[in-house]
């Protein structure tokens, strides 16, 4: 699995969030960090939001072979590791 995070320079949510992702050593996956001050159209779509997390390429359950990515509910700051972890659990 793949967690897709955009983030950008100076974010402390960012920062914490991805430390966090870091820490989690339960479940196997690959962290990708997107920053979207290097493409508008991210930029565009996030500049507000940020951080922003996403389950990558995940199989569409309506029988077409078109990968998706999950759009995954944005943690609590204050939310510890293993919450995050109980969190990501469900959708893996």
């Amino acid at each position: 699995m793949r967690i897709i995070l955009y983030s950008k320079p100076g974010c402390h949510l960012c920062e914490g969030l991805q430390e966090k992702l870091e820490q989690i050593q339960n479940l196997k996956f690959e962290l990708e960090i997107r920053d979207i001050t290097t493409r508008e159209d991210w930029f565009q779509a996030y500049q507000y939001e940020v951080p922003v997390l996403f389950l990558a390429n995940l199989r569409s359950t309506e029988g077409t072979q078109e990968n998706k990515d999950l759009h995954l509910p944005r943690p609590s700051p204050r939310a510890t590791v293993q919450q995050l972890q109980n969190m990501l659990q469900k959708y893996f």
